[in-house]
Protein backbone atom coordinates (compact mmCIF):
# COMPACT_ATOMS: atom_id res chain seq x y z
CA UNK A 1 0.00 0.00 0.00
CA UNK A 2 1.90 3.15 -1.43
CA UNK A 3 1.94 6.33 1.11
CA UNK A 4 2.82 9.75 0.27
CA UNK A 5 3.02 12.94 1.52
CA UNK A 6 2.79 15.85 -0.77
CA UNK A 7 3.76 19.06 0.41
CA UNK A 8 3.33 22.40 -1.15
CA UNK A 9 5.01 25.47 0.06
CA UNK A 10 3.55 29.24 -0.94
CA UNK A 11 6.63 30.91 -0.47
CA UNK A 12 5.98 33.73 2.36
CA UNK A 13 2.27 33.51 2.41
CA UNK A 14 2.52 34.47 6.49
CA UNK A 15 -0.71 35.24 8.13
CA UNK A 16 0.57 37.54 11.22
CA UNK A 17 3.55 38.95 13.02
CA UNK A 18 5.09 36.82 15.26
CA UNK A 19 5.40 37.79 19.11
CA UNK A 20 9.00 38.64 18.82
CA UNK A 21 9.04 40.42 15.54
CA UNK A 22 10.37 43.47 16.65
CA UNK A 23 13.83 41.84 17.38
CA UNK A 24 14.10 41.19 13.37
CA UNK A 25 12.83 44.33 12.40
CA UNK A 26 9.37 44.18 11.43
CA UNK A 27 6.33 45.79 12.60
CA UNK A 28 3.38 43.81 14.50
CA UNK A 29 0.76 44.69 11.84
CA UNK A 30 2.96 42.76 8.90
CA UNK A 31 0.44 40.07 8.19
CA UNK A 32 0.97 38.97 4.30
CA UNK A 33 -2.25 37.06 3.40
CA UNK A 34 -4.73 39.29 5.05
CA UNK A 35 -3.24 42.46 3.84
CA UNK A 36 -2.86 41.38 0.00
CA UNK A 37 -6.59 40.27 0.57
CA UNK A 38 -7.04 43.65 1.53
CA UNK A 39 -5.40 45.19 -1.10
CA UNK A 40 -7.46 43.27 -3.58
CA UNK A 41 -10.49 43.84 -1.83
CA UNK A 42 -10.57 40.34 -1.33
CA UNK A 43 -8.89 37.20 -3.41
CA UNK A 44 -11.06 34.49 -5.59
CA UNK A 45 -9.23 31.08 -3.33
CA UNK A 46 -12.83 28.80 -3.80
CA UNK A 47 -10.58 25.49 -3.00
CA UNK A 48 -8.36 26.71 -0.02
CA UNK A 49 -11.75 28.52 1.14
CA UNK A 50 -13.18 24.83 1.33
CA UNK A 51 -10.06 23.47 2.48
CA UNK A 52 -10.80 25.88 5.70
CA UNK A 53 -8.39 28.92 5.17
CA UNK A 54 -11.19 31.61 6.11
CA UNK A 55 -11.58 30.16 9.25
CA UNK A 56 -8.07 30.12 10.55
CA UNK A 57 -8.25 33.94 10.59
CA UNK A 58 -10.77 37.24 9.26
CA UNK A 59 -9.33 37.11 5.34
CA UNK A 60 -11.78 39.64 3.07
CA UNK A 61 -12.95 37.31 0.39
CA UNK A 62 -11.81 34.24 1.81
CA UNK A 63 -15.35 33.26 3.53
CA UNK A 64 -15.46 30.73 6.47
CA UNK A 65 -17.66 27.91 6.41
CA UNK A 66 -19.23 25.31 8.37
CA UNK A 67 -18.16 22.65 6.36
CA UNK A 68 -14.57 22.28 5.87
CA UNK A 69 -13.10 19.50 4.04
CA UNK A 70 -9.79 19.27 5.35
CA UNK A 71 -7.66 20.23 8.42
CA UNK A 72 -6.73 23.73 9.12
CA UNK A 73 -3.97 25.64 11.78
CA UNK A 74 -1.50 28.22 12.42
CA UNK A 75 1.98 27.08 12.71
CA UNK A 76 4.64 29.41 14.75
CA UNK A 77 7.70 28.99 13.88
CA UNK A 78 10.39 27.54 16.70
CA UNK A 79 13.41 28.81 14.68
CA UNK A 80 15.79 32.14 14.99
CA UNK A 81 14.67 33.45 11.64
CA UNK A 82 12.72 34.44 8.70
CA UNK A 83 14.05 33.14 6.05
CA UNK A 84 13.63 30.26 3.19
CA UNK A 85 16.12 28.63 5.08
CA UNK A 86 15.03 28.17 8.41
CA UNK A 87 11.47 27.89 7.30
CA UNK A 88 12.21 25.17 5.29
CA UNK A 89 14.31 23.35 7.29
CA UNK A 90 11.78 23.50 10.00
CA UNK A 91 9.09 22.23 8.38
CA UNK A 92 11.21 18.82 7.95
CA UNK A 93 11.95 18.66 11.55
CA UNK A 94 14.89 20.63 11.51
CA UNK A 95 15.17 23.50 14.29
CA UNK A 96 17.77 26.12 14.15
CA UNK A 97 18.07 27.90 17.41
CA UNK A 98 20.87 30.24 16.66
CA UNK A 99 20.07 32.59 14.08
CA UNK A 100 22.21 32.88 10.96
CA UNK A 101 24.39 35.80 10.37
CA UNK A 102 23.54 38.63 8.56
CA UNK A 103 25.29 41.97 7.15
CA UNK A 104 23.65 44.85 7.67
CA UNK A 105 27.39 46.66 6.63
CA UNK A 106 27.88 44.89 3.99
CA UNK A 107 30.45 42.03 3.75
CA UNK A 108 33.94 42.02 5.76
CA UNK A 109 36.83 43.42 3.49
CA UNK A 110 38.79 40.12 4.18
CA UNK A 111 35.91 38.06 2.71
CA UNK A 112 35.45 39.89 -0.08
CA UNK A 113 39.42 40.05 -0.81
CA UNK A 114 39.29 36.24 -0.60
CA UNK A 115 36.25 36.07 -3.01
CA UNK A 116 37.78 38.03 -5.53
CA UNK A 117 41.54 36.45 -5.27
CA UNK A 118 39.38 32.72 -5.60
CA UNK A 119 37.23 33.99 -8.26
CA UNK A 120 39.85 36.22 -10.34
CA UNK A 121 36.49 38.22 -10.80
CA UNK A 122 38.74 41.19 -10.61
CA UNK A 123 36.60 42.82 -8.11
CA UNK A 124 33.04 43.08 -6.85
CA UNK A 125 30.31 46.48 -7.22
CA UNK A 126 27.98 47.37 -4.41
CA UNK A 127 28.82 44.89 -1.25
CA UNK A 128 25.46 46.66 0.51
CA UNK A 129 21.97 45.07 2.15
CA UNK A 130 19.68 46.09 -1.32
CA UNK A 131 17.13 45.62 -3.05
CA UNK A 132 18.13 43.04 -6.23
CA UNK A 133 16.22 44.40 -8.70
CA UNK A 134 17.29 48.08 -7.76
CA UNK A 135 20.89 47.28 -7.50
CA UNK A 136 21.39 45.67 -10.83
CA UNK A 137 19.25 48.52 -12.57
CA UNK A 138 21.58 51.63 -10.61
CA UNK A 139 24.59 49.37 -11.41
CA UNK A 140 24.16 47.68 -15.00
CA UNK A 141 26.00 50.31 -16.73
CA UNK A 142 29.66 50.17 -14.33
CA UNK A 143 28.86 46.03 -14.75
CA UNK A 144 29.19 46.34 -17.98
CA UNK A 145 32.38 48.74 -17.68
CA UNK A 146 34.28 46.87 -15.22
CA UNK A 147 32.62 43.32 -15.69
CA UNK A 148 32.79 42.78 -12.21
CA UNK A 149 29.76 41.01 -10.82
CA UNK A 150 27.38 42.96 -8.32
CA UNK A 151 27.58 40.96 -4.87
CA UNK A 152 24.82 42.06 -2.37
CA UNK A 153 22.98 41.02 1.04
CA UNK A 154 19.63 41.79 2.27
CA UNK A 155 18.42 41.44 5.67
CA UNK A 156 18.18 37.61 5.36
CA UNK A 157 21.81 36.42 5.65
CA UNK A 158 21.96 35.54 2.15
CA UNK A 159 25.41 36.52 -0.29
CA UNK A 160 24.16 37.06 -3.46
CA UNK A 161 25.91 37.76 -6.62
CA UNK A 162 24.45 39.36 -9.77
CA UNK A 163 25.58 39.64 -13.35
CA UNK A 164 24.56 39.96 -16.93
CA UNK A 165 24.61 36.04 -18.18
CA UNK A 166 24.91 37.82 -22.10
CA UNK A 167 28.32 39.31 -20.98
CA UNK A 168 29.34 36.76 -18.27
CA UNK A 169 28.51 32.43 -18.69
CA UNK A 170 25.73 31.08 -16.66
CA UNK A 171 28.38 28.55 -15.82
CA UNK A 172 30.82 31.01 -14.74
CA UNK A 173 28.24 32.74 -12.40
CA UNK A 174 27.57 29.17 -10.99
CA UNK A 175 31.06 28.43 -10.31
CA UNK A 176 31.70 31.72 -8.00
CA UNK A 177 28.91 30.92 -6.43
CA UNK A 178 30.28 27.55 -5.63
CA UNK A 179 33.47 29.36 -4.25
CA UNK A 180 31.47 31.60 -2.16
CA UNK A 181 29.55 28.81 -0.93
CA UNK A 182 33.24 27.09 0.04
CA UNK A 183 35.24 30.22 1.58
CA UNK A 184 31.88 31.43 3.61
CA UNK A 185 31.79 27.24 5.14
CA UNK A 186 35.42 26.99 5.22
CA UNK A 187 35.18 30.99 7.18
CA UNK A 188 32.05 29.81 9.50
CA UNK A 189 30.64 33.26 8.50
CA UNK A 190 27.10 31.32 8.86
CA UNK A 191 25.94 32.70 5.72
CA UNK A 192 22.25 30.47 4.96
CA UNK A 193 22.92 30.83 1.29
CA UNK A 194 24.61 31.73 -1.59
CA UNK A 195 22.44 33.19 -4.62
CA UNK A 196 22.63 32.93 -8.37
CA UNK A 197 21.56 36.28 -9.66
CA UNK A 198 21.10 36.31 -13.44
CA UNK A 199 19.91 39.12 -15.52
CA UNK A 200 20.02 39.65 -19.04
CA UNK A 201 19.23 43.21 -20.40
CA UNK A 202 15.87 42.92 -22.54
CA UNK A 203 14.29 46.23 -24.01
CA UNK A 204 16.86 48.17 -22.44
CA UNK A 205 15.90 47.12 -19.35
CA UNK A 206 18.01 44.62 -16.80
CA UNK A 207 15.84 41.69 -15.86
CA UNK A 208 16.13 38.43 -13.55
CA UNK A 209 15.99 35.14 -15.24
CA UNK A 210 13.95 33.58 -12.69
CA UNK A 211 14.89 29.93 -14.02
CA UNK A 212 18.38 30.47 -13.89
CA UNK A 213 18.49 31.34 -10.24
CA UNK A 214 20.49 29.15 -8.22
CA UNK A 215 21.13 28.91 -4.22
CA UNK A 216 23.88 27.38 -2.48
CA UNK A 217 22.91 26.81 0.75
CA UNK A 218 24.52 25.37 3.99
CA UNK A 219 24.36 21.53 4.77
CA UNK A 220 21.25 20.61 7.08
CA UNK A 221 23.68 19.98 10.11
CA UNK A 222 21.23 17.19 11.44
CA UNK A 223 18.83 14.71 9.89
CA UNK A 224 15.87 15.80 8.46
CA UNK A 225 12.19 13.65 7.31
CA UNK A 226 13.40 13.65 4.09
CA UNK A 227 16.85 11.74 4.87
CA UNK A 228 14.72 9.31 7.01
CA UNK A 229 12.34 8.77 3.45
CA UNK A 230 15.59 8.52 1.49
CA UNK A 231 17.93 6.22 3.79
CA UNK A 232 14.65 3.82 3.80
CA UNK A 233 15.36 3.91 -0.28
CA UNK A 234 12.22 5.42 -0.82
CA UNK A 235 11.69 8.84 -3.33
CA UNK A 236 11.76 12.15 -2.11
CA UNK A 237 11.11 14.24 -4.78
CA UNK A 238 12.11 18.37 -4.75
CA UNK A 239 9.93 20.46 -7.25
CA UNK A 240 11.43 24.14 -7.36
CA UNK A 241 14.47 25.27 -5.55
CA UNK A 242 14.17 22.38 -2.84
CA UNK A 243 17.45 20.68 -3.34
CA UNK A 244 19.07 24.05 -3.42
CA UNK A 245 17.52 24.83 0.21
CA UNK A 246 18.65 21.08 1.23
CA UNK A 247 21.86 21.36 -0.58
CA UNK A 248 20.33 18.04 -1.84
CA UNK A 249 20.46 16.38 1.58
CA UNK A 250 17.60 13.93 2.12
CA UNK A 251 16.59 14.51 -2.02
CA UNK A 252 16.21 11.69 -4.53
CA UNK A 253 15.06 13.12 -7.34
CA UNK A 254 15.20 17.13 -8.20
CA UNK A 255 13.81 19.55 -11.20
CA UNK A 256 13.99 23.17 -11.51
CA UNK A 257 11.28 25.36 -12.02
CA UNK A 258 11.18 29.04 -13.68
CA UNK A 259 7.51 29.62 -12.58
CA UNK A 260 4.63 28.69 -9.94
CA UNK A 261 2.87 27.33 -13.26
CA UNK A 262 5.92 25.38 -14.05
CA UNK A 263 5.70 24.32 -10.86
CA UNK A 264 2.62 23.17 -10.37
CA UNK A 265 2.34 21.39 -13.30
CA UNK A 266 5.48 19.49 -12.85
CA UNK A 267 3.79 18.79 -8.97
CA UNK A 268 0.72 17.46 -10.93
CA UNK A 269 2.35 15.33 -12.71
CA UNK A 270 4.70 13.36 -9.85
CA UNK A 271 1.45 12.78 -8.01
CA UNK A 272 -0.37 11.57 -11.47
CA UNK A 273 3.05 9.16 -12.16
CA UNK A 274 3.58 10.98 -15.35
CA UNK A 275 6.44 12.79 -14.58
CA UNK A 276 9.87 11.47 -15.95
CA UNK A 277 11.09 10.32 -12.88
CA UNK A 278 14.29 8.71 -14.35
CA UNK A 279 15.22 12.14 -16.00
CA UNK A 280 15.78 13.77 -12.63
CA UNK A 281 16.85 10.84 -10.54
CA UNK A 282 20.25 11.09 -8.73
CA UNK A 283 23.01 9.14 -10.34
CA UNK A 284 23.78 7.50 -7.13
CA UNK A 285 19.96 6.71 -5.83
CA UNK A 286 19.25 3.30 -4.96
CA UNK A 287 15.84 3.13 -4.66
CA UNK A 288 14.58 -0.12 -2.99
CA UNK A 289 11.02 1.16 -1.42
CA UNK A 290 7.94 2.15 -3.80
CA UNK A 291 5.77 2.12 -0.53
CA UNK A 292 6.74 5.34 0.41
CA UNK A 293 6.94 8.60 -1.27
CA UNK A 294 7.35 12.75 -0.62
CA UNK A 295 6.85 15.25 -3.11
CA UNK A 296 8.00 18.63 -2.00
CA UNK A 297 7.11 21.69 -3.74
CA UNK A 298 7.93 25.16 -3.61
CA UNK A 299 6.41 28.10 -5.44
CA UNK A 300 8.46 31.25 -5.35
CA UNK A 301 6.92 33.83 -7.50
CA UNK A 302 4.74 35.13 -4.41
CA UNK A 303 7.96 35.81 -2.69
CA UNK A 304 10.43 36.70 -5.37
CA UNK A 305 8.20 38.54 -7.92
CA UNK A 306 5.46 40.11 -5.15
CA UNK A 307 6.34 39.73 -1.47
CA UNK A 308 9.99 41.56 -2.21
CA UNK A 309 9.11 44.37 -4.99
CA UNK A 310 5.98 45.29 -3.34
CA UNK A 311 3.63 44.33 -5.64
CA UNK A 312 0.31 43.56 -3.47
CA UNK A 313 -1.67 43.01 -7.03
CA UNK A 314 0.71 40.48 -8.80
CA UNK A 315 0.48 38.46 -4.81
CA UNK A 316 -3.16 37.94 -5.08
CA UNK A 317 -2.95 36.98 -8.61
CA UNK A 318 -0.49 34.69 -7.73
CA UNK A 319 -2.21 32.81 -4.65
CA UNK A 320 -5.29 32.91 -7.09
CA UNK A 321 -3.24 31.22 -9.75
CA UNK A 322 -2.03 28.46 -6.90
CA UNK A 323 -5.89 27.75 -6.21
CA UNK A 324 -7.03 27.27 -9.66
CA UNK A 325 -4.03 24.34 -9.82
CA UNK A 326 -5.63 22.91 -6.24
CA UNK A 327 -9.04 22.25 -8.15
CA UNK A 328 -7.04 20.16 -10.24
CA UNK A 329 -4.84 18.90 -7.38
CA UNK A 330 -7.21 17.74 -4.98
CA UNK A 331 -9.07 14.76 -7.12
CA UNK A 332 -5.70 13.26 -7.65
CA UNK A 333 -5.54 12.64 -3.42
CA UNK A 334 -6.42 9.41 -2.35
CA UNK A 335 -6.74 8.24 1.28
CA UNK A 336 -3.67 7.22 1.49
CA UNK A 337 -1.85 10.79 0.03
CA UNK A 338 -2.04 13.52 2.60
CA UNK A 339 -1.55 17.04 1.08
CA UNK A 340 0.30 19.57 3.08
CA UNK A 341 -0.48 23.23 2.15
CA UNK A 342 1.60 25.81 4.00
CA UNK A 343 4.01 28.70 4.01
CA UNK A 344 7.93 29.29 5.46
CA UNK A 345 8.16 32.74 6.64
CA UNK A 346 6.48 35.90 5.51
CA UNK A 347 6.81 38.71 3.09
CA UNK A 348 4.41 41.56 3.33
CA UNK A 349 4.21 43.61 0.09
CA UNK A 350 2.10 46.07 1.90
CA UNK A 351 4.39 47.31 4.72
CA UNK A 352 7.77 49.50 4.60
CA UNK A 353 10.73 47.62 3.37
CA UNK A 354 11.57 44.89 0.93
CA UNK A 355 12.44 41.87 3.12
CA UNK A 356 10.49 39.13 4.11
CA UNK A 357 8.66 39.47 7.36
CA UNK A 358 8.59 37.02 10.85
CA UNK A 359 5.10 35.95 10.74
CA UNK A 360 3.30 32.62 11.32
CA UNK A 361 2.21 30.36 8.65
CA UNK A 362 -1.07 28.54 7.82
CA UNK A 363 -1.57 24.99 7.43
CA UNK A 364 -3.58 22.72 5.67
CA UNK A 365 -3.46 18.73 5.78
CA UNK A 366 -6.28 16.72 2.87
CA UNK A 367 -6.51 13.66 2.49
CA UNK A 368 -9.85 11.68 0.73
CA UNK A 369 -11.06 10.40 4.22
CA UNK A 370 -9.29 13.20 6.57
CA UNK A 371 -11.17 14.03 9.53
CA UNK A 372 -11.74 18.09 9.03
CA UNK A 373 -11.11 20.13 12.07
CA UNK A 374 -9.48 22.99 13.79
CA UNK A 375 -6.02 22.28 14.43
CA UNK A 376 -5.71 25.95 16.20
CA UNK A 377 -2.06 27.21 17.09
CA UNK A 378 0.72 24.92 17.46
CA UNK A 379 4.11 25.51 18.48
CA UNK A 380 6.46 24.37 15.08
CA UNK A 381 6.96 24.57 12.09
CA UNK A 382 8.49 20.97 12.43
CA UNK A 383 5.17 19.66 13.50
CA UNK A 384 4.50 19.21 9.82
CA UNK A 385 7.99 16.91 9.63
CA UNK A 386 6.36 14.67 12.71
CA UNK A 387 2.99 14.21 11.05
CA UNK A 388 4.15 12.97 7.36
CA UNK A 389 6.72 10.41 9.85
CA UNK A 390 3.54 9.63 11.39
CA UNK A 391 1.87 8.79 8.04
CA UNK A 392 4.71 7.21 6.37
CA UNK A 393 6.00 5.35 8.71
Amino acid sequence: MKKRAIIIVIDSMGIGAMPDCEEFGDIKECNTLKNVCEFNKGLDVPVMEAMGLGNIQDFKGIKRTATPIAQYGTLEEKSKGKDTTTGHWEIAGLVSKKPFATFPEGFPKELIDKFVEETGCGGVLANIPASGTAIIEKLNDEHHKTKYPIVYTSADSVFQIALDTDMIPLETLYKWCEIARRILDEGNYNVARVIARPYKVIDGKPTRISKDRRDYSMKPPRETVLDRVKNAGAKVIGIGKIEDIFSKAGITHAIHTGSNKEGLELTIKAIDGSLDLDKIKYPDVNITDNEREIIFTNLVDTDMLYGHRNNAEGYGKAIEEVDDYLEKILPLIGENDLLIITADHGCDPTVPGTDHTREKVPVLYYSKNIEPMDLGITKGFDSIADRISGWLF
